[in-house]
C-alpha cells in the first residue's frame, strides 16, 4: 500500500486495475471535457499501488486536499465510467464522508470549480440524477 499520495490539488486517482482499456477511456473522456485554455490543477494518478484502495484508507492518506476523484470498480465496469467525487474535508453525519459519481463529459466542470473555490461539494451532489451520477447542470 502507498504510503502518501502524490502531490497534487486535483488528483484523479486509479484504484482498480482489472481494465486498463476502460482507464483509458475514461482518461479519454475526461480530458476531452476540457477546453484547451481551461486553467486545472487535475493530475491523473496511475499507480498500482493504489489499487484497491478503499474510502477509509483514502482518507488516512489525505494530506491537505479537500477531495479527490476515484477511478474505482464501478468507473471501470459501468459502461458510462463514472468516477467517485469523495470530500475528505468533512466527515458526514454517519462518519462517512459525501461522494458522489461524475461523469467524465462532465468532469472539467466539477474539477474546475472545486480547484477556483468557485462552488462547493453540495453545489453537484446536490444536482445529481436519479442514478446519482452528475452529468451537468443543463442535463
Amino acid at each position: 500500500m502507498a504510503q502518501s499520495l502524490p502531490e497534487g490539488e486535483s488528483l484523479l486517482l486509479r484504484t482498480d486495475f482489472t481494465d486498463d482499456a476502460a482507464w483509458a477511456q475514461t482518461l479519454a473522456a475526461v480530458i476531452a471535457s476540457y477546453d484547451e485554455d481551461t486553467e486545472t490543477g487535475l493530475t491523473p494518478i496511475d499507480e498500482a499501488a493504489f489499487d484497491g484502495l478503499t474510502l477509509d484508507e483514502l482518507v488516512e492518506l489525505v494530506d491537505g486536499q479537500t477531495y479527490v476523484f476515484l477511478a474505482d470498480a464501478t468507473t471501470m465496469t459501468d459502461s458510462e465510467h463514472p468516477i467517485l467525487a469523495v470530500d475528505t474535508s468533512d466527515e458526514d453525519d454517519r462518519g462517512g464522508y459525501p461522494v458522489f459519481r461524475i461523469a467524465p463529459s462532465a468532469m472539467a466542470g466539477v474539477e474546475v470549480n472545486f480547484f477556483l473555490a468557485n462552488m462547493d461539494f453540495g453545489d453537484f451532489a446536490d444536482n445529481v440524477d436519479d442514478d446519482g451520477v452528475y452529468r451537468g447542470f443543463d442535463q
